[in-house]
């Protein structure tokens, strides 16, 4: 039996979720850290306004992921397999140790800016459910033969949860039209930027230049990256995945599809969402248990996570 740690990317956040942390002695100095490193305190990051930035959005994801993590490797509960979607990868690099914690939180404000910066307004992501990948393409295809702004396949999260990636008037009109075509769901992410798509190519030139002397190292658990779906190895791979992955779509079925047929039978979500149980859960009812830590208290978690792994 093995545990994966599961850390989620942007549109996960929520008012208040680094308060929301546990009350733990890891958790505590993960945020001492993270603020000493940053040169502000990270606890501001959470705020209404300050959610409004995806630099701010970013940077407390990777914390939060990183915190929760800390807490259960204290506590004997060390994932044998991480894998995060988008800028979750940040935090999994951190735990599967291909990476240390100050130099990840310098890349992801470099990142975040970069792609703030590219794109800094009328931009963004939809959820679409209920239309396979193939459908929802033909639908763009269409969008776009039609004169309209493109839309891209930003995220396939399942096989019938697929994300799109363009300009505000796209995605309306664009999720107008899928809702016609059959999708049970349309709607908007809280996410301000055109990730995952070739809008960000140049961002991520930018920051792979940036990139090229961050140290890595080989990771001493599976990392499993979101654009392959598969295991990476070596500390330049993982380096090549972090610095790109802006703009190469999230392929996050592909990639808890392979961490679950590697043998994790144990799956815990870091805050503050919990997306990424409901997925597992919902595809691989029989194969895993699957538990969002910010559903639970911490004490509470690692006594299910321990019976569970047995």
């Amino acid at each position: 039996m093995t545990l994966a740690l599961l850390f989620p990317g942007q549109g996960a956040q929520s008012p208040g979720f680094l308060h929301k942390l546990p009350q733990h002695d890891a958790v505590r100095a993960t945020l001492a850290e993270a603020s000493a490193a940053l040169g502000l305190d990270v606890l501001t990051l959470d705020s209404d306004d300050s959610l409004r930035s995806t630099v701010a959005v970013q940077i407390g994801l990777t914390v939060a992921g990183v915190a929760v993590a800390r807490a259960l490797a204290h506590e004997g509960l060390v994932a044998q397999f991480c894998a995060g979607l988008s800028v979750g990868a940040y935090a999994a690099a951190v735990t599967c140790e291909a990476l240390s914690f100050g130099d990840a939180l310098h890349m992801v404000r470099k990142r975040a800016e970069l792609m703030e910066n590219a794109w800094p307004s009328g931009y963004g992501l939809a959820a679409v459910a209920g239309l396979s990948e193939t459908q929802v393409e033909a639908l763009a295809q269409a969008h776009a033969r039609e004169g309209g702004e493109p839309v891209y396949v930003a995220n396939v999260n399942a096989p019938r949860q697929i994300v799109v990636a363009g300009a505000d008037a796209a995605l309306a009109a664009f999720s107008a039209r899928a809702l016609a075509a059959g999708a049970r769901k349309a709607q908007r992410l809280m996410v301000a930027v055109p990730s995952h798509c070739e809008l960000l190519a140049d961002a991520a030139d930018k920051l792979t230049a940036w990139a090229k002397d961050i140290p890595f190292t080989a990771p001493r658990s599976v990392y499993v990256d979101n654009r392959g779906g598969r295991p990476l190895h070596s500390a330049n791979a993982i380096r090549a995945d972090l610095a790109t992955n802006m703009r190469y779509t999230v392929r996050w079925y592909d990639a808890l599809t392979v961490v679950i047929e590697s043998g994790a039978s144990v799956l815990v979500e870091a805050p503050p969402g919990q997306v990424l149980t409901d997925i597992a859960r919902e595809h691989y009812p029989e194969e895993t248990t699957a538990l969002a830590a910010s559903t639970l208290p911490h004490e509470r978690l690692v006594a299910i996570v321990r019976r569970r792994l047995g």
